[in-house]
């Protein structure tokens, strides 16, 4: 088995999450009651976040790259990030990176095409849904990628970082997203929605009777990663 290494704590809910829904998957193809390893590595939240608004790009891409470099020294034989925003700089992070990275876009693309999606919907941090790396990823698929508008972005993000991030899940929240993938379903034809943020899925279980599929980030990198721990 190849060991993962997981970047956390972007945010600690989702890594929660990644590390359970890891270990499921192992133990579900692999009966018997063994447990995989798996090395994390709870970054600084904050300074990542700082360096990306900053537009400091190089150097949150050499703060992420040190923080696999760790894992790498640890043990572990790939790495991912559990989160979406620091995609933003995955490639320079993977050109870097002592060790393969796999990346959470291509798994969600691939995801996506397998389920016929041709015009996906993208909700996210600011960071992920103004920036190229889904429309770049997911146009090697032929699948467009649509955004919110202005003020619905606004609202998803400061909903994610205010809430979603803190491990706080509304009622009033999810109901209020929901109602942006309905109009968004209708107005601009989306057959698909990538929860871009691995909270999300923590936020909208379902799909809210929209009658399109979501994607499951999280879950989507976390099945490619126990795939790869087992090649």
């Amino acid at each position: 088995m190849k060991i993962p290494g997981i970047i956390g704590g972007i945010a600690p809910e989702s890594t929660i999450q990644y590390y359970r829904l890891m270990i499921e998957g192992y133990r579900a193809r692999k009966p018997g009651g063994a447990y995989p390893n798996i090395l994390i590595n709870s970054i600084d939240m904050k300074r990542m976040l700082d360096l990306i608004g900053a537009n400091d790009l190089p150097g949150a891409a050499d703060f992420l790259a040190g923080e696999v470099g760790k894992l790498a020294q640890a043990g572990a034989e790939f790495a991912l990030f559990a989160s979406n925003t620091p995609h933003i700089i995955f490639e320079e992070v993977r050109r870097q990176a002592a060790i393969p990275m796999l990346s959470i876009v291509e798994a969600a693309g691939q995801a996506a095409r397998a389920l016929g999606v041709k015009r996906a919907g993208l909700f996210g941090t600011r960071f992920t849904m103004q920036a190229r790396f889904y429309p770049d990823v997911f146009a090697r698929q032929a699948i467009d990628v649509v955004i919110p508008n202005l003020e619905e972005q606004e609202y998803i993000h400061g909903k994610y970082m205010g809430e979603l991030v803190a491990g706080v899940f509304l009622p009033e929240t999810r109901e209020r997203i929901q109602a942006i993938a309905a109009r968004m379903r209708d107005q601009e034809r989306i057959d698909g929605l990538v929860l871009g943020g691995t909270e999300l899925p923590l936020l909208l279980t379902d799909d809210g009777g929209s009658g399109i599929p979501f994607l499951d980030t999280t879950k989507i990198h976390a099945e490619s990663a126990v795939v790869e721990m087992l090649s």
